[in-house]
C-alpha cells in the first residue's frame, strides 16, 4: 500500500459526506486506502460514512468506536491502522482537491531528504461558499518559512500548514506522536512530534490540493466565543513546542517559540479590546531579550499605549 489516509469523524454529518467524495475521487498510479475512525457520533456521520463504504469498499475502511473516546485516541486507532508507505491527514470537515495524493505521494518520491509535505489550501466559509483567503500565503509568518522547512521552524514560528494538507512517511513511532495532554490543539504537536522522530526537510507543494472548510462548529468559530478556549490553545501551543527537547532542540529556539505564541496571544487579544489579557501576554512575552519582529518590539516597549498599539497591527 503507498498511501494510507486517515480521516478522524465526530458529528460531522454535514461535511464528511464531501470530505470522502473528494478523497475516493483521487486518480493515482498506486494503491491507496481512507481509514475513517468515528468516534461514536451522536448525529448521522456513521450513515454518510457507511454509504461510502458501501459504494467503495476496496478505499474504504471504517474504525466505529463504541463509545466516545475523544480525538487523540481516535487518532492513535487511526495510525495503528495505517498500512502505507505515506500517511496523509485530512479532517472530516476539509476537502482534498484532485491530484493532491499524487502529488504529495510524487514529492516524497522524488525527494528522499524530506520526511513530511504540505501543500497550500483554500480557506472557505462552509455558509456563503465564498473563498476567503490562503492557509500557507496568508499565514502571518509565511516570510520566515523556507521551501524546505524543518522542526525548529514549527517551533519558533508556529505551524504554517494547515493540518489537511499534511503527508508524511509511516515510521515505527507513530504512537509516540500524538499528544493527550493538549485538550483543543493536537495537530502541531503531531507535527512537531513526526519532524522530530523522522528527521530530514518538511517540503511545500504551492498548488492549491486542498480546502480548509470555516463553519460555526469549526476551531476558529468556536474560540472567538471563548476566551478561556483561546487560553487553553496557548497551552498546548507551549506544550507542543516543549517536544522540541526531545529531540535535543537548542532551548533558545524552545524560548523563543514560546516568546512567539505569547506575543500571538497578547495580539488576538488587543485586536479584540481585552486590555488586561492584552497586558497579561505581552508582559509573558517580554520575559526574554528576543523579540520575534519590531512589531514585538513597539508592542513590548509601549504597551500603555493602547492606541498606538493597535496601529502597529493594522
Amino acid at each position: 500500500m503507498k498511501v494510507s489516509v486517515i480521516v478522524p469523524v465526530y458529528n460531522l454529518e454535514h461535511y464528511v459526506g464531501p470530505c470522502l467524495e473528494g478523497l475516493v475521487r483521487q486518480k493515482t498510479s498506486f494503491d491507496f486506502e481512507v481509514i475513517v475512525a468515528n468516534d461514536c457520533s451522536t448525529d448521522a456521520s456513521l450513515s454518510v460514512i457507511n454509504s461510502y463504504l458501501t459504494a467503495y469498499p476496496y478505499i474504504i475502511k471504517v474504525i466505529e468506536q463504541r463509545e466516545n473516546k475523544g480525538l487523540a485516541a481516535n487518532m492513535l486507532k487511526l495510525l495503528s491502522s495505517a498500512t502505507g508507505e505515506y500517511i496523509a491527514y485530512v479532517d472530516g470537515d476539509d476537502m482534498a482537491l484532485p491530484g493532491k495524493l499524487q502529488l504529495q505521494a510524487d514529492y516524497l518520491d522524488n525527494n528522499p531528504d524530506c520526511s513530511m509535505v504540505y501543500h497550500e489550501s483554500e480557506v472557505f466559509d462552509s455558509q456563503s461558499g465564498n473563498i476567503t483567503g490562503h492557509y500557507v500565503a496568508d499565514y502571518y509568518n509565511h516570510k520566515y518559512i523556507p521551501d524546505k522547512a524543518d522542526i525548529t521552524h514549527l517551533i519558533r514560528y508556529g505551524s504554517f500548514f494547515q493540518a489537511s494538507s499534511l503527508m508524511l512517511r509511516n515510521h515505527p513511532n507513530t504512537d509516540k506522536t500524538v499528544d493527550a495532554k493538549c485538550k483543543i490543539i493536537l495537530d502541531q504537536p503531531f507535527q512537531i512530534l513526526n519532524a522530530g522522530y523522522l528527521g530530514g526537510s518538511i517540503g511545500r507543494i504551492d498548488k492549491i490540493l486542498g480546502q480548509y472548510r470555516i463553519h460555526p462548529d469549526s476551531f476558529g468559530a468556536k474560540t472567538l466565543k471563548d476566551y478561556a478556549r483561546r487560553e487553553q490553545v496557548l497551552r498546548d501551543q507551549l506544550q507542543a513546542i516543549s517536544h522540541g527537547a526531545d529531540f535535543y532542540i537548542e532551548q533558545s529556539c524552545i524560548e523563543q517559540g514560546q516568546a512567539h505564541y505569547y506575543l500571538a496571544t497578547a495580539m488576538y487579544f488587543l485586536k479584540l479590546g481585552e486590555i488586561s489579557l492584552f497586558n497579561k501576554y505581552i508582559s509573558l512575552s517580554a520575559q526574554t531579550d528576543w523579540r520575534f519582529d519590531k512589531r514585538h518590539e513597539y508592542l513590548v516597549e509601549n504597551r500603555s499605549d493602547v492606541e498606538g498599539c493597535l496601529r502597529v497591527l493594522s
